[in-house]
């Protein structure tokens, strides 16, 4: 009995060393212009960015499309037109006012929620927060019926088709970052958006830092398929904070000497904010012929990336 015991502590005690030795790479994403493109298309900026050669009102009709139908979506499904004054930074930033009443039979039309912002309000704020949360870890299945979701494919598949296959490319990256595999294409985010590789020595976890509103951003990553990589707690907006107090919020949350971060995005404010915190910062490029675009940019260069700040690490990042 006693061997038993003693073979049982050290098998835990093994398996917690191997857990404490273990890199984790937190992956800090930009969403617009990074993983989806909408603003440049919009602005006509993604079509000039091919000199003549994109038909550019084509883009500006399928950015409209998605503008449109986001704000629909984030109104009639998402409590958006309620709570549009009230943007948080992340959906959990109420928890200590959620006294986790069951809501199956909580009727959100008619429990008089409004300003002032009191106690009371912020509670039935935080019961939306919770809501939203449950919707987006159930997927866009449980939202829309077959002729929507066949609408949203349809939208989906058009805007991939003009851009050279960037949201299904961006899709597929994030997806190798979330295993460390170049062409992987089996891991999936836990319930905390963690992800252990294939490779015992690391785990990988995505992060989105946007400067969009919190609920319009949480539908864009259901819509833009991007919600098997980045968990509903993954996701913040720097709308009202800025960048820099989100990355600083990342940075506390994963505290751990084993905790590499690396920001990918296109604007100045992440990139202004990666250099503060001295995390690797990799721009994304809309010109065709980039390497810093999608299809375009790899795992290598990621790892370059990584290496330059935390030193190389020759088991990390390579291609297959």
């Amino acid at each position: 009995m006693g061997d038993g015991l003693t073979v049982l502590d050290q098998k835990t005690q093994d398996s917690s060393k191997r857990a404490m030795d273990k890199i984790t790479n937190v992956y800090i994403w930009d969403m617009d212009e990074t993983l989806i493109l909408l603003k440049s298309l919009l602005n006509g900026t993604y079509a000039e960015a091919f000199s003549g050669s994109k038909d550019g009102q084509k883009g500006v009709e399928l950015g409209k499309m998605w503008e449109n139908h986001i704000l629909k979506i984030c109104d009639e499904s998402f409590f958006y037109e309620q709570i549009e004054n009230y943007n948080k930074p992340f959906l959990d930033a109420l928890n200590q006012y959620d006294d986790g009443r069951e809501l199956s039979d909580y009727d959100f039309n008619q429990d008089e929620f409004s300003s002032p912002y009191d106690d009371l309000n912020i509670k039935k704020l935080a019961y939306r927060h919770r809501a939203i949360a449950n919707k987006y870890k159930k997927g866009l299945q449980n939202i829309f019926d077959r002729e929507t979701l066949s609408f949203w494919d349809e939208l989906y598949n058009m805007t991939d088709v003009y851009t050279d296959r960037w949201l299904s490319s961006a899709r597929a990256f994030l997806e190798q970052c979330s295993s460390g595999k170049e062409g992987s294409t089996s891991s999936l985010a836990s319930a905390n958006g963690i992800i252990d590789s294939t490779d015992a020595k690391f785990q990988h976890i995505n992060v989105l830092v946007t400067s969009g509103a919190l609920i319009p951003s949480l539908v864009k990553c259901l819509l833009f398929r991007l919600d098997d990589w980045i968990a509903h707690e993954n996701v913040y907006s720097s709308w009202e904070v800025g960048k820099p107090q989100c990355f600083q919020w990342i940075k506390e949350r994963f505290a751990n000497p084993n905790v590499r971060f690396c920001v990918i995005g296109d604007g100045w404010e992440e990139c202004e904010a990666a250099q503060t915190m001295q995390w690797p910062f990799v721009k994304i490029d809309l010109r065709p012929g980039s390497s810093h675009r999608f299809p375009g940019l790899s795992l290598r260069t990621v790892g370059y990336y990584f290496s330059v700040v935390y030193g190389k690490d020759d088991t990390e990042h390579d291609e297959e």
